[in-house]
């Protein structure tokens, strides 16, 4: 697979911003785009480089957000790895050095299971830390919803974050429903808060590393001085902020850390790993599914896996 056209990826980037589940004719229409230009750029990028996807308030169905640091022996990284990723809790997880050497990872968990953490992650790693992480700016709400919604609208969940420009018809015969009842499921994931919308998702072939610190205060005019990268920030309730930078490999990596650390307590590099995004897509493929009970009754318990 040949390196993408940036012009053209941005354009259909833009496109899929305005219309993310428009059909390719009526984008078209609407824009006054050539349709046959349109559909060679969609079916050149589209699933390789790009994917439309779902994004979720995971705080109305009682999911937190936390991040947590574990040390792993390094002949031991891609063993557990593998095991970790078993768990639909577990939203992503990467190599890691630095503070902790080993692996990163993201988690999702109820809000009634929050006190079995330490025992989750003391099935992969003896040393281990963890965080729950907000948005920032942080408003403080602190309302968690509970998933009371069928299985169903779990498997709905997964399909519409996996590639949310999915044919209705392909969704229905997945459910066995028919396709009004999807478009109900869909509208009542709106209606509830739980469905935020949708958002083309670009594959980031050009960032593979990150810089990750942790700091007790935050100086706002690191966004500034880093604005040419990619930074995301996070709040650390109580304890404090985590910044993330996202870097090139090819990028002098003794420089980043130079200059990220004066704005940060503590930092760990990240590496994104093909063979990890593996185990990541895979993961979460089907991980609201796999997180709720068959009937509907809440999440299985984040010790099951």
């Amino acid at each position: 697979m040949g390196e993408p056209i940036m012009e053209e990826l941005e354009f259909l980037v833009e496109i899929l911003e305005k219309h993310p589940l428009d059909s390719l004719r009526k984008i078209a229409e609407e824009e006054g785009i050539d349709y046959y230009r349109l559909k060679r750029l969609y079916d050149k990028y589209y699933g390789k480089y790009l994917t439309v996807s779902a994004i979720y308030n995971i705080r109305a169905i009682g999911l937190r957000s936390y991040l947590a640091f574990l040390s792993v022996p390094s002949d031991r990284i891609l063993e557990t790895g593998y095991k970790i990723t078993q768990n639909p809790f577990v939203a992503f997880v990467n190599p890691a050095f630095g503070f902790k050497n080993g692996l990163s990872a993201i988690l999702q968990i109820p809000d009634d299971q929050k006190d079995r953490i330490d025992e989750m992650l003391s099935k992969y790693s003896d040393d281990y830390e963890y965080y729950e992480v907000r948005a920032y700016p942080y408003k403080g709400d602190d309302n968690f919803g509970e998933w009371n919604l069928s299985h169903d609208y779990a498997v709905l969940m997964d399909i519409l974050k996996a590639d949310a420009r999915t044919p209705v018809t392909k969704i229905a015969r997945k459910l066995g429903k028919s396709r009004p009842t999807v478009k109900f499921m869909i509208n009542r994931l709106e209606s509830t808060g739980i469905l935020l919308g949708f958002e083309p998702i670009v594959e980031n072939n050009i960032h593979d590393r990150s810089v990750l610190g942790i700091t007790t205060t935050l100086d706002e005019t690191v966004l500034e001085r880093f604005k040419e990268y990619e930074i995301s920030v996070g709040v650390l309730p109580g304890k404090g902020y985590v910044l993330e930078w996202f870097f090139s490999s090819k990028e002098d990596l003794g420089t980043k850390i130079l200059e990220f650390s004066n704005y940060v307590d503590r930092i760990l590099i990240s590496y994104f790993d093909p063979t990890f995004k593996e185990l990541n897509d895979r993961n979460g493929t089907t991980k609201y599914s796999r997180m709720v009970k068959e009937n509907g009754s809440g999440y299985r318990s984040i010790l099951e896996f």
